[in-house]
């Protein structure tokens, strides 16, 4: 795969994120962005702060085959600042997986409760 189809696919996957993000909490366009491939920091950028308190997670982007790095992925979501880690992967013809820690994802079900 040459580096403009890596760019693409990439750019892709942020794409679905923040259109999902703004259609769930009907952000404006300028609440967030999508980082520009290489720009250091999470994936999904929180521009206003109406938009870091809808959503308050950290999230990382990785639209790969293989996804050995699992791991590394997550860590890196968490280093980015203080809120809450989300990791999106997504493989070819399979849908996009979003990765949280067991014990966000219990406090998650407990809210609802």
């Amino acid at each position: 795969m040459n580096n403009n189809s890596r760019k693409a696919k990439s750019r892709y996957l942020q794409n679905i994120v923040k259109n999902k993000i703004m259609k769930l909490f009907k952000l404006n366009p300028d609440a967030i962005r999508t980082s520009n491939v290489g720009e250091t920091g999470e994936d999904i950028k929180l521009m206003s702060l109406t938009a870091k308190r809808v959503f308050n997670y950290s999230t990382e982007c990785k639209n790969s085959e293989t996804n050995k790095g699992l791991y590394q992925h997550f860590k890196q979501a968490r280093r980015h600042n203080h809120r809450e880690p989300l990791l999106v992967i997504k493989r070819n013809r399979e849908p996009a997986l979003a990765v949280i820690t067991l014990d966000h994802f219990f406090d998650l079900i407990e809210k609802d409760d």
